[in-house]
């Protein structure tokens, strides 16, 4: 099964698409909905910029994934 969500995907497109979405993210504090820069930024970068690991990363699209 391949993956609808990847790290390459903005958070505008994200939640979009995917407006349960929001909950995942922001069970790991991120709040991207309400930010002006979160919609241009890939998952990847977001994630990165607010402190989280490739794992924690890896483990929060497995999640989006399974919301969807």
């Amino acid at each position: 099964m391949k993956n609808t969500i990847t790290k390459d995907m903005t958070f505008g497109e994200l939640v979009q698409k995917y407006p349960t979405a929001a909950q995942v993210l922001a069970s790991y504090g991120l709040y991207c909905i309400g930010c002006h820069i979160g919609i241009y930024e890939t998952i990847e970068q977001g994630s990165k910029a607010h402190g989280l690991s490739d794992t924690q990363i890896k483990e929060m699209l497995e999640k989006l994934n399974q919301a969807v």
